[in-house]
C-alpha cells in the first residue's frame, strides 16, 4: 500500500518533510482483531478515519478519501480497547469530510449504549429531522468507522436487524456479542410491543433499555405506540428517551 508516487516523492526529499505535511497527504493503517474478525483501520493525526472488513481496503480508502496509505508500527491509542469493549467514547475519530447531517446522525448513534438498540426513527427525531428516516439509514450505511460509531445498534422497528455496512449477518453477530437477545426483540415485535412499561415505576422504555430489562413479567405492559403508553399514564424513560 506504500507504492504510491506521492509517498515516493516524500521519501526522496533531501530533508525531512515539514511537520504535518505527511499526514495531509497520506494516512496510516493497521490490521487489528475485531468482534467479527480481522479489520483494516486507517487513521490520521486527527483520529481513526476508516474501518474496513475484507478485501479491497486500500482501493476503497483511496476512492473515498483520495489519499494513499502507509503501514503504521502500532495502532492508535485506545483502538483495541474500543473494539474489544464496544465503548469508544474516549477514542479520537477523524470525521472530516462528512456533511453536518451525516455527522449529526453518527453522533446520535454514538450515544446508544452497548447491549441496546434504537429504531432509525429515533435517530431522526434526536437530530431534529423526524421525517428524514430514510436519509438517516443512508448516512448510517456510509459510516466510515463502523463498530467505533455503533451504527449496528440502529435497527428496524419490526424487530429485524436491518442493513449494515458489513452485512446483516455480521450485524446480528455483533449485537449478539454485546448481549442483545434478538429472538426476544422479534417476539415482542411480533406482538406489536415496541415499548415496555413498568406499573411499579410508571415509566415506559424501548424494550432493550437497561431499565426495561429489569421489569418483571407481572409488572410489564407492552404498547404499540408511545402515545398509547402515555394515555395509560406512563412517562417516557429518561435513559433511553423514547420521546426524543
Amino acid at each position: 500500500m506504500t507504492n504510491d508516487p506521492l509517498l515516493a516523492g516524500l521519501a526522496a526529499l533531501a530533508t525531512d518533510a515539514p511537520e504535518g505535511l505527511y499526514d495531509r497527504i497520506a494516512a496510516r493503517w493497521v490490521r487489528v482483531p475485531g468482534p467479527i474478525g480481522e479489520l483494516s483501520v486507517a487513521f490520521t493525526d486527527h483520529g481513526v478515519s476508516y474501518v474496513h472488513r475484507g478485501e479491497g481496503f486500500a482501493g476503497a480508502f483511496r476512492e473515498r478519501f483520495g489519499r494513499p496509505l502507509v503501514a503504521a508500527d502500532r495502532p492508535p491509542a485506545g483502538l483495541l480497547p474500543a473494539l474489544r469493549t464496544g465503548r469508544a467514547s474516549g477514542l479520537e475519530l477523524d470525521l472530516r469530510g462528512l456533511s453536518d447531517f451525516q455527522r449529526d446522525v453518527l453522533e446520535a448513534a454514538r450515544t446508544i449504549p452497548r447491549g441496546e438498540v434504537r429504531p432509525y426513527a429515533w435517530i431522526a427525531a434526536v437530530i431534529g429531522r423526524p421525517k428524514a428516516v430514510r436519509a438517516v439509514g443512508t448516512a448510517l450505511g456510509h459510516n466510515p468507522v463502523p463498530l467505533l460509531i455503533p451504527c449496528h445498534r440502529v435497527t428496524r422497528s419490526d424487530g429485524l436487524a436491518g442493513d449494515y455496512v458489513f452485512g446483516a449477518a455480521a450485524k446480528e453477530e455483533v449485537l449478539g456479542g454485546e448481549g442483545l437477545d434478538l429472538g426476544r426483540m422479534r417476539d415482542l415485535a411480533g406482538r406489536k410491543e415496541f415499548y415496555l412499561a413498568s406499573d411499579t415505576t410508571g415509566v415506559v422504555c424501548f424494550p432493550t433499555c437497561h431499565n426495561a430489562r429489569r421489569i418483571t413479567r407481572a409488572h410489564r405492559h407492552g404498547f404499540r405506540t408511545l402515545a398509547q403508553a402515555r394515555e395509560a399514564g406512563y412517562r417516557p424513560c429518561k435513559s433511553c428517551r423514547p420521546a426524543a
